[in-house]
């Protein structure tokens, strides 16, 4: 593992003539934006590309959507060139059964912005510091010099918004990249409205039902306050796995908690957790406490068990 900058992976994706790109399970907007933009920029130099992901889930409709949409491939066509990319993805488990195509390759090149990731590829391009990975596969396109077009720059800046919640927690540099980006062309009212504003209607009986469970728990975190929904299989009849990931946007705006929690059931009993703050509590060590990581301010890990256990679990590690 080495510490690499995007000029350095440029230079091997320039050299190569075949190149796997691997995003992580239940993809986001982060994740495929920046392997679509990164698979377009390689396919338009000549190189063969493929992008997937883990699992037979869809991808949500609106990320299906996006630009480059036809170099993704299935789970079970991966053919595993001998260079692979993983974006986005804060561990090698992040890549669930195509883990192993990961490791199988001849270099192994990893882009994230994670601050638990330590690292698991020939080259790592590891920057805590940048709002989503879309901006680092920016830096490496600039370093293979591709021109930034439309659809190129349609997949970054999904990736862009999504990460700063709309731009509501960016820093500056994030402001320069969107301008950059929107420069090209992307019609930024339509995918914003896309990605934050479009819900079946079904979503507002989940979001009703799911909201008036919601517990507060005020003595967690030091006193600083924790707030917890859970989305379970029945909650999410009829919709995609995507719909609950709004959830946590809504109930981490109690103002009586610093941290936010939503338990969502991807299969029975087996959760994945989302964890938010809002200025004071580190998420990283909690995360990891039970088996995750991610960002001080956004992490999350995954569980088994009920929900009363997966629930208990966190609730009891966050009491004084």
């Amino acid at each position: 593992m080495t510490a690499s900058t995007a000029a350095a992976i440029a230079a091997e994706l320039s050299a190569a003539s075949a190149v796997t790109i691997l995003c992580h399970v239940r993809p986001d907007a982060d994740t495929i934006g920046s392997g679509l933009a990164l698979g377009l920029a390689l396919d338009r130099m000549g190189t063969d590309v493929e992008v997937a992901y883990p699992g037979n889930e869809a991808l949500p409709a609106v990320l299906g959507e996006l630009p480059g949409r036809k170099l993704l491939v299935g789970e079970s066509e991966v053919r595993g060139h001998p260079v692979v990319v993983s974006v986005d993805a804060a561990t090698v488990d992040r890549l669930e059964s195509l883990a192993s195509v990961f490791g199988s390759a001849r270099k192994t090149i990893t882009i994230d912005h994670h601050a638990s990731n330590v690292g698991f590829g020939d080259l790592d391009f590891i920057d805590p510091h940048a709002d989503c990975t879309a901006t680092l596969v920016l830096q490496v396109l600039d370093g293979l010099r591709v021109d930034l077009d439309v659809d190129v720059a349609t997949c970054l800046y999904a990736g862009l918004t999504t990460d700063t919640g709309s731009f509501k927690w960016a820093r500056p540099e994030s402001f320069r990249i969107a301008a950059r980006l929107l420069d090209t062309g992307v019609d930024a009212r339509r995918w914003s409205r896309a990605l934050f504003d479009t819900h079946p209607f079904a979503w507002f009986g989940m979001m009703s039902e799911v909201l008036g469970s919601a517990r507060l728990e005020p003595s967690a975190c030091n006193g600083e306050g924790l707030v917890y929904a859970v989305v379970d299989q029945h909650s999410l009849a009829g919709m995609s796995w995507s719909e609950s990931e709004s959830v946590v946007d809504i109930v981490r705006t109690a103002v009586e908690a610093e941290v936010a929690a939503v338990f969502k059931e991807i299969a029975p009993g087996r959760w994945t957790v989302s964890l938010r703050s809002k200025d004071i509590v580190d998420l990283v060590p909690i995360a990891r406490a039970h088996g995750g990581g991610g960002h001080r301010q956004a992490s999350g890990y995954s569980d088994e068990g009920t929900a009363d256990e997966v629930v208990a679990r966190l609730v009891e590690s966050l009491r004084p």
